[in-house]
């Protein structure tokens, strides 16, 4: 089993707790708007590695990532290589590493009962999900993403029967998602799983502009400001207080 990979970070640090070998992985179904990896959308191209290749070189960086960390498999979308990232996941956990998937949920299908069995078969082996939802509003997210996201929301409840741990990261853009209805709504969602670890909100910057420079292609959010510190915690506290809301209410 060979997977396309994009690149390896091997000291991350915001990508899973500890300090994470980071593989990610090429081919994103996504358009996100502020999309800071362009580089990653086109699939079945970078360089092929298999699944014992991954673990060898990991295995290497292990001894300076601490006790909490481990392999964190990104993107682009990991999940567009699924039978991939689940043998390295199983190949990992065999021999006791922590392992995190960072995925937007974009390729579930609850409909689909042999990709299902994929997806029981992949969360056997990992650890830890953080999960990115890029807009509660349906159609607010089809126009920041390309997609719809039912399935996205589907992926979360079936993470939430499953037990899976996950954390959840939601980009805050100014005029797009920085909105109290919007920012409540994720919240209220959120207020009626219980497996929600940690609330990564993560401020909209305008560091990837540059990659869209050199790949010729247009920012699609140009003239747009990044995200003060104060509308991060703005922002964050918003949903923090109705996904309490709802919490209390199940009491």
């Amino acid at each position: 089993m060979k997977g396309y990979v994009h690149s390896i970070e091997t000291f991350g640090t915001v990508d899973g707790p500890g300090v994470r070998y980071v593989v990610f992985v090429q081919g994103c179904p996504m358009r996100c708007q502020y999309c800071h990896n362009p580089d990653t959308w086109t699939p079945n191209t970078g360089e092929q590695r298999d699944a014992d290749e991954i673990i060898e070189d990991f295995e290497r960086y292990k001894d300076f990532l601490g006790p909490d960390g481990g392999i964190t498999i990104s993107g682009g979308e990991p999940l567009l290589q699924i039978d991939f990232v689940t043998e390295i996941f199983e190949k990992a956990r065999a021999k006791g590493y922590h392992t995190c998937l960072d995925t937007s949920g974009i390729v579930f299908n609850e409909n689909n009962p042999e990709l299902i069995k994929k997806f029981d078969r992949l969360i056997q082996s990992t650890c830890l999900v953080l999960l990115d939802i890029k807009h509660i509003d349906p159609e607010e997210h089809k126009k920041l993403t390309s997609q719809p996201n039912d399935q996205i929301i589907a992926f979360a409840r079936y993470l939430d029967r499953n037990n899976v741990d996950v954390w959840i990261r939601h980009v805050v853009v100014p005029g797009i998602t920085f909105n109290e209805e919007y920012l409540t709504r994720l919240g209220e969602f959120l207020g009626t799983l219980n497996n929600i670890k940690a609330l990564d909100v993560l401020p909209y910057h305008t560091m990837g502009i540059v990659k869209y420079e050199n790949l010729g292609i247009d920012y699609p959010l140009k003239g747009v400001d990044p995200l003060t510190t104060e509308q991060g915690h703005e922002a964050r506290e918003i949903i923090r207080k109705a996904y309490h809301r709802v919490k209390d209410n199940q009491q």
